[in-house]
């Protein structure tokens, strides 16, 4: 469902043919051929079709997918008295009043603003207080999504600048319920380019696992993501917006039944990259006080030259220097140069979105900058040296992360044979291609292709994973699981790849937490059901066990295996022995922990 993420579209969106030549501009336009292009629209649409159908959620209503949907001028004085309905209850925050939505057991409250609308001469500023409304705001449906490129098909932007809104889910008021609820709050993947908050339906989170489940809107790409000289850097914007909507939750979570002593972060792919922020963030301390890590570890990389061959590096985190360079390059590209700094800014702020929202800069600045005020240490680096924020963590990946990937791209780059299979462990791995063809001999997968994506699995998601719970355990409680169920339904609505398999692929364990409106067997609803208990128990006490829930959930280094079945299932497993991580973590052959230029 959601997202897949979309955690590698800026790769496959750049991916150019194979006869293409690298290119040389500042900011190519992207070329790529006919499967790369595919692949681009279909991972899009990995992160966004199922959601569709996970709007019928009781609550009769969805949101605009155009331009500035959600963002008429009367949204913010809506007409009321303040006195709500059983229907259409209302709840007074800090900024004033709101009229949900009541659902089959718990009620919705969405585009609510948690900050001002960063437009005009706010474009590119950390973020500022939401302007105090008088009437009842309608919070009856989602605000308008952050400036984004189509999930589907051709076409140009969609969304609007106005778009820092949150949505709040929380479980029906009980007669005699006076203790705050845990409080969830979800950021979304997408690559830092791509998705919102009201994708994900978070009912059962809240009727079921009694928690107040908030998500949220963030600045993408360009516009959340840009660095100058002009701005003092690269000062991440994104994760200042996310900061604030954690002040805001802290502020107005009580009025909606829950604790703000008590805070779960989570996400999945570049939601998971985000709670690896606040961990790693000093402006993010006191803001939660546990943390989820979904399909996406604060040491991720994708080694050159293996998801694609003529790809660098994945790097989800860059030096801040990068960034303003690129910002630099940018705005002369934009016809914005001027030699002083606010000439190069009224410039730049006087562009129309659209201008700036084109694939190459969206894809551009992607990259989260560390070395900043708000970051001042790339995470996987502050993880190993202990210097994150010191609360509970559990983390995962799913068993077969890289097929979603790879998949897209086998007819323009099939490995069909031994030989292309040898050929691509060459590319990505140079001399260390015989150690990693030893661990994979081709003989043990169904295909080279299904053992290629094994390889990139473990070196890119799984192994960095373990890497950073083993630097977390020697500080806080942690937790891990592996997602299993290779029978997981279609989330994505990709076109299937003859002989391969999805599998448990990256984001297949979203619609076990979400409501998707994806059927589910009868074993994996009961899995479903588990985990819901562990996530929320997880952020109710910091420990996903309770007194006769089993099956017990033991602390790292153990990993919980979440597969469907009989008795015994869901059981803890050597997943570093499953996935190779000895060659991965081995001193000199640290693969994954290579950085662009290997």
């Amino acid at each position: 469902m959601v997202s897949a993420g979309a955690l590698l579209l800026a790769l496959l969106l750049a991916a150019a043919a194979p006869a293409a030549t690298p290119p040389t501009a500042p900011f190519p336009s992207p070329s790529p051929g006919p499967e790369a292009a595919t692949g681009a629209r279909a991972w899009a649409r990995a992160g966004s079709a199922p959601l569709d159908r996970a709007r019928a959620d009781g609550t009769g209503h969805r949101s605009g997918a155009g331009v500035d949907a959600g963002t008429d001028a009367d949204a913010g004085s809506g007409s009321g008295t303040g006195t709500g309905t059983a229907e259409r209850p209302v709840v007074d925050t800090d900024r004033g009043a709101v009229r949900g939505r009541k659902a089959a057991g718990y009620l919705t409250f969405e585009g609510i603003p948690y900050a001002a609308p960063p437009t005009g001469p706010l474009r590119w500023r950390l973020p500022e207080p939401a302007a105090r409304w008088t009437n009842v705001r309608d919070a009856g449906a989602p605000g308008a999504r952050c400036v984004q490129l189509p999930a589907v098909g051709p076409g140009g932007p969609s969304g609007s600048e106005d778009c820092l809104f949150l949505n709040v889910t929380a479980p029906e008021p009980a007669a005699r319920d006076t203790s705050g609820r845990p409080v969830m709050v979800w950021f979304h993947g997408g690559g830092f380019m791509n998705g919102a908050g009201d994708l994900y339906r978070p009912g059962r989170l809240a009727s079921a696992g009694g928690a107040v489940v908030v998500t949220v809107n963030y600045r993408l790409g360009i516009f959340g993501l840009f660095g100058h000289p002009a701005l003092h850097g690269a000062p991440d914007f994104a994760l200042a917006d996310q900061q604030a909507a954690l002040r805001w939750v802290r502020a107005n979570a009580a009025r909606f039944g829950g604790d703000p002593g008590n805070v779960t972060v989570f996400g999945e792919s570049a939601g998971a990259l985000s709670v690896c922020m606040h961990l790693a963030s000093p402006a993010s301390a006191g803001l939660f006080h546990r943390a989820i890590v979904q399909s996406g570890s604060c040491s991720l990389t994708v080694p050159a030259h293996s998801w694609l061959p003529a790809l660098p590096a994945y790097e989800p985190f860059v030096p801040e220097p990068r960034t303003v360079a690129e910002g630099v390059a940018a705005a002369a590209r934009l016809g914005c140069g001027r030699p002083a700094d606010e000439e190069v800014l009224r410039c730049l702020r006087g562009l129309a979105p659209e201008a700036l929202a084109t694939p190459e800069l969206m894809l551009r600045f992607s990259a989260v900058s560390h070395g900043t005020p708000l970051l001042p240490t790339e995470p996987r680096r502050a993880l190993e040296r202990g210097e994150f924020h010191r609360v509970p963590v559990m983390q995962g990946s799913t068993r077969d992360e890289m097929r979603i990937f790879l998949g897209q791209t086998l007819t323009a780059y099939p490995v069909a044979d031994p030989r292309a299979y040898r050929s691509r462990l060459r590319a990505a791995f140079g001399a260390r291609a015989g150690l990693v063809e030893a661990a994979y001999p081709v003989t043990a997968h169904p295909t080279p292709a299904l053992a290629f994506a094994a390889v990139l699995t473990d070196a890119s998601f799984v192994c960095p994973q373990l890497r950073d719970s083993r630097a977390l355990a020697r500080h806080v409680p942690t937790y891990d699981y592996g997602f299993d169920d290779r029978s997981a339904p279609d989330f994505a609505s990709l076109p299937p790849v003859p002989g391969f398999p999805l599998g448990a692929s990256h984001g297949s364990e979203l619609p076990y937490l979400f409501d998707s409106g994806l059927p589910l067997s009868s074993a994996q609803r009961m899995l479903a059901e588990r985990m819901l208990g562990y996530w929320t128990l997880f952020a109710a006490t910091g420990d996903p066990n309770a007194p006769g829930t089993g099956p017990w959930w033991p602390r790292s280094p153990a990993v919980l295996s979440l597969a469907p079945g009989p008795s015994g299932a869901i059981r803890p497993v050597d997943a570093a022995a499953r996935h190779h991580c000895g060659l991965w973590d081995s001193a000199g052959q640290t693969v994954a922990l290579e950085r662009a230029g290997s």
